[in-house]
């Protein structure tokens, strides 16, 4: 009888298995990850890139003119720090929970609605209009660049072991191809407002303030709260009313590009651990808490700052200080332009020199560049006909972007292997943190006081981000020295947390 029950036990174990298999191919759909496949997994990225284009075309070519268009009592830069506020909130708690309920695609599709009320609200710029939308965009934030990142990580893993590729060299590719096509967003967006603001008062500022007085009020020694008035000239409200129309059709083409255009991640988790551990819930939101307080972590914090402040001073403080001062509001747009394209081909080209480089040469590269271009700040006074040199600085800092962005994103995913979710959680909200801060200094402080702000925090930021490559590297050699049989289970993480 006992022989029997055994036997009996061995078989319903069997089925269980059999059923366990099957249950885990239909779900994971091992069998669609053929060759071809990898044409399938590229097109994927390329969809998800252009509908990010898409939608900031409209965001990114509204927030490069809230400096100049709604720049009475700072309501334009206080409604991005706004948005960057929501944005921290919305990275620590939301993406986990939202990505798990609806799908990193899904996540995506829907978040980009979130961005829609701000675009709206500058129909009627008021603080109590635009601060509550700009909040809105940052609750959307969190999860739709998380999972856009957790989309590329998923799917690099996927192509990885269809072509014997590293993922890690797959990560970074995609990386740099989306934000290749990503930063072309600043080639359509500006392109939309200069032409609607720039017909007929491309030099309003050279007209409104005496050409002899535009070396003494704009660049370095700009001061937003008390010069703006005076060198910045409001814009007639049918066309900015005009621009907002145009930017709230390019969102809502964007959600729809990803709804119809993108498989859903769960055809490339086939023998994958779920990002977060495999936990759900609360358990979730706690590896992304538990990951703000490890070493590596918080060493990485100083150089995250610095990529949204360098962002978000181009962005508003240059714009402002140096563009619509000496040249007028309608050359942002074109300098805005010539700003993105650079970046956009610095991620695709960065992105393979890496594979023949490294991260630190391309790292040093961008902290030199990007100290001489502090320095040029500092000593030169724009002047109106001196348009050119703001292109000069334009390119080079759009490449100096495209390497921090693309090099130190694609880290996060090397660095906290597994747990994607919550490293680019987290990468989102230092970077945002760096956003608030450029905002809410840039219109109580002159130009050259945020210029030193910027030199400092990228001088700390590299030098910790050099300590943690050297833990990383040292964690590395650990395990190849180290015999396998000897850490079972516990090296592997600890070589990612110390």
């Amino acid at each position: 009888m006992t022989k029997e029950l055994n036997e009996l036990d061995f078989k319903a174990k069997e089925m269980k298995d059999v059923d366990l298999k099957l249950k885990k191919t239909m779900d994971t759909k091992e069998i669609d990850l053929k060759p071809k496949e990898t044409w399938r997994i590229v097109k994927n990225v390329v969809i998800i890139s252009l509908a990010f284009m898409v939608h900031f075309t409209a965001y990114c070519g509204a927030a490069n003119l809230q400096s100049s268009i709604n720049a009475e009592a700072g309501l334009g830069t206080a409604s991005l720090a706004a948005v960057y506020a929501g944005l921290i909130f919305s990275n620590i708690f939301l993406p986990v929970f939202v990505i798990k309920w609806l799908g990193t695609k899904w996540a995506i599709s829907l978040s980009f609605i979130t961005y829609m009320p701000y675009i709206a609200a500058q129909m009627y710029p008021r603080f109590y209009t635009l601060i509550p939308a700009g909040l809105i965009v940052g609750l959307g934030g969190g999860p739709l660049w998380c999972a856009k990142c957790t989309y590329l990580s998923v799917v690099s893993e996927a192509h990885s072991k269809i072509s014997g590729i590293s993922a890690e060299a797959l990560l970074v590719r995609f990386l740099g191809l989306f934000f290749m096509i990503f930063q072309l967003n600043q080639v359509w967006g500006n392109l939309i407002s200069s032409l609607v603001i720039s017909s007929g008062d491309n030099l309003a500022a050279v007209t409104a303030v005496n050409a002899t007085m535009i070396p003494k009020l704009c660049g370095a020694n700009f001061l937003p709260s008390a010069d703006a008035a005076e060198a910045l000239q409001p814009q007639p409200p049918e066309k900015i009313q005009m621009i907002a129309g145009i930017y709230l059709a390019c969102m809502a083409g964007a959600a729809l590009i990803v709804a119809v255009g993108v498989d859903s991640m769960k055809r490339y988790q086939a023998g994958r651990k779920d990002t977060g551990s495999g936990l759900s819930g609360l358990a979730l939101l706690v590896v992304t808490l538990q990951l703000l307080i490890e070493p590596n972590q918080l060493m990485l914090v100083i150089i995250n700052i610095f990529v949204g402040m360098q962002q978000a001073f181009f962005g508003a403080d240059f714009t402002a200080a140096f563009v619509s001062c000496a040249v007028g509001t309608g050359m942002v747009g074109f300098v805005m332009m010539t700003f993105g394209i650079a970046d956009a081909i610095g991620c695709l080209v960065t992105g393979y020199i890496s594979k023949l480089t490294g991260r630190l040469p391309l790292i040093i590269v961008a902290t030199v560049a990007h100290f001489g271009l502090f320095v040029a700040l500092l000593a030169w006074r724009p002047q109106h006909d001196q348009s050119h040199i703001m292109f000069i600085i334009a390119i080079l800092w759009g490449l100096c972007d495209s390497i921090w962005i693309v090099q130190i994103n694609a880290y996060y995913g090397i660095l906290f292997p597994g747990r994607e979710e919550a490293a680019f959680s987290n990468f989102r909200l230092w970077e945002s943190v760096g956003y608030i801060i450029a905002y809410i200094i840039s219109p109580h402080l002159r130009t050259s006081a945020k210029t030193y702000v910027l030199m400092g925090s990228m001088i700390v930021g590299v030098t910790f981000y050099f300590i943690v490559e050297y833990r990383d590297r040292k964690s590395k050699r650990v395990l190849e020295i180290t015999p396998a049989d000897k850490y079972v289970g516990g090296l592997d993480n600890k070589a990612y947390s110390d």
